[in-house]
């Protein structure tokens, strides 16, 4: 990137001038002349920003007004040409499961032995102490990249919801001045109909968190999507679902948790993560589901870099997974010598139709440097990068900038949050990459993190501050 002048950024008042800014970021009400657009195909403005004592004071066409301000010269930094975003807004992660790969990897990476590893795992290792540090690594990965509000999912069954709704609170507070911090209850939906899945809501609701749960098909579903949707009724609270996470087209309970909303009038929002399975029915079937979804006002996220990792695993690794059954000690090497089919779909949901059909559709971390997925860092531009590549989202571009920003900050009831305009904190990202074929085609790693208008320190965490959690 070139060499911005950090004592400038350290200034009170200041502005960043040639920007590139995707269209989408910026209000609908500001008004821009032709030649404030760069490239049909990317949706970029070129703009100046003024930032005064942390916030954003004016947005104008580049060289209209930057370096004046009631008639004094004000500080510049010429971006020129650099891109700048609002501030990444990661709506579905698992914080509670990262970065335990060093201790519990799961080299079949098929869906099946992530659950049993993980639950290994949790069992043995989740005590306040372990998950609280492997938590705040997520966040601190999270909050260098850029990123300014987070949802995760936290493993809610039994003793442990206490132990990690107590750790994701100290977080919560910890990190109140940096990340705005969701969270939301994981359990499957059966447990809902237990005593033990009442006093789970009451947590949920004293927490302040969302009602959420794994769906799953069968002739019970629609007694627990209505037990569901009354304790959240009863609590106020909005729902966020995983469902259909396979490649199995019998399996619809998006649907069923449409129309459960429907039938119960609910006014909450809901958001349902993954959606793998309407991607392999057909046209009409599909379609069914997605005129649903929009009736329902249910926002759809995917998480388009674990669903390829682990979608289209079972054939590919049967076989695999024999060979380690009867050589439980082999290095995973060997196992990767054993044939193999190439995965034939990306298990990502249909963006492009739900988009297309008013559907709220955004695109999200998931989990990181665990069973589920063994890669990973808790960084947006990295989800946008791969999303784009995945799913196809082509020219232009700059119209899904919303995915990992705007979108996601309104389904976490975050007004404020993923857009620039005049009036908000200067939570930005300034980058070299002038068009989105350079953004797209390089990590950003060089990038820099604006918090209220002040460069922050975007060193990662050392992998090695969890060695003797994992290496014990």
């Amino acid at each position: 990137m070139p060499q911005l002048d950090f004592a400038r950024l350290n200034e009170p008042h200041y502005w960043l001038c040639n920007a590139h800014v995707p269209r989408p970021l910026l209000p609908d009400s500001l008004v821009l002349p032709e030649s404030a657009g760069i490239l049909a195909q990317d949706n970029l403005a070129q703009v100046d920003l003024e930032i005064l004592d942390g916030a954003i004071r004016r947005i104008c066409p580049s060289a209209d007004a930057a370096g004046e301000a009631g008639g004094e010269p004000v500080p510049t930094v010429d971006l020129k040409g650099g891109m700048v975003w609002a501030g990444l807004v990661d709506l579905h992660t698992h914080l509670d499961k990262g970065h335990v790969w060093g201790r519990s990897p799961n080299y079949s990476a098929t869906f099946e032995e992530a659950l049993e590893t993980i639950r290994a795992d949790a069992s043995k290792h989740w005590d306040a102490e372990d998950v609280y540090r492997r938590m705040e690594f997520g966040l601190k990965c999270s909050y260098a990249h850029g990123t300014t509000a987070l949802r995760t999912h936290i493993d809610s069954f039994g003793d442990q919801a206490a132990v990690s709704w107590s750790v994701f609170n100290a977080l919560q507070q910890d990190w109140s001045d940096r990340l705005a911090l969701k969270a939301v209850s994981l359990v499957t939906l059966d447990y809902y109909q237990t005593p033990e899945g009442e006093i789970l809501a009451d947590l949920v609701a004293e927490m302040g968190g969302i009602l959420g749960g794994v769906t799953e098909m069968g002739p019970h579903l629609e007694a627990q999507l209505d037990r569901l949707f009354t304790l959240a009724i009863d609590r106020g609270l909005d729902i966020d679902l995983h469902t259909d996470e396979s490649g199995d087209p019998n399996d619809i309970t998006l649907r069923y948790v449409a129309e459960a909303a429907l039938r119960r009038d609910f006014r909450g929002q809901i958001v349902c993560g993954h959606c793998c399975s309407l991607a392999v029915q057909s046209d009409d079937e599909a379609q069914k589901t997605i005129d649903l979804v929009k009736a329902a006002r249910i926002g759809v996220v995917s998480l388009p870099m674990c669903n390829l990792y682990l979608q289209d695993r079972n054939q590919r690794s049967a076989l695999r997974g024999q060979v380690a059954a009867a050589h439980p000690g082999t290095h995973p090497p060997a196992l990767r010598q054993t044939p193999t089919r190439t995965p034939r779909w990306r298990g990502i949901t249909l963006l492009h139709e739900l988009k297309h059909a008013g559907v709220p559709v955004a695109i999200a971390s998931d989990n990181c440097r665990d069973p589920f997925y063994g890669f990973g860092d808790h960084d947006g531009l990295e989800v946008f990068t791969q999303g784009v590549r995945i799913a196809q989202l082509d020219a232009p571009y700059g119209d899904w900038s919303r995915v990992v920003t705007t979108t996601p900050a309104d389904l976490m009831g975050l007004p404020t949050v993923g857009r620039i305009a005049p009036g908000l904190p200067a939570d930005l990202i300034l980058c070299a990459a002038r068009y989105f074929s350079e953004l797209l085609a390089r990590p950003q790693g060089d990038r820099t993190v604006l918090r209220q208008g002040k460069p922050i320190d975007t060193t990662l965490p050392d992998y090695a501050e969890l060695d003797d959690l994992l290496l014990k």
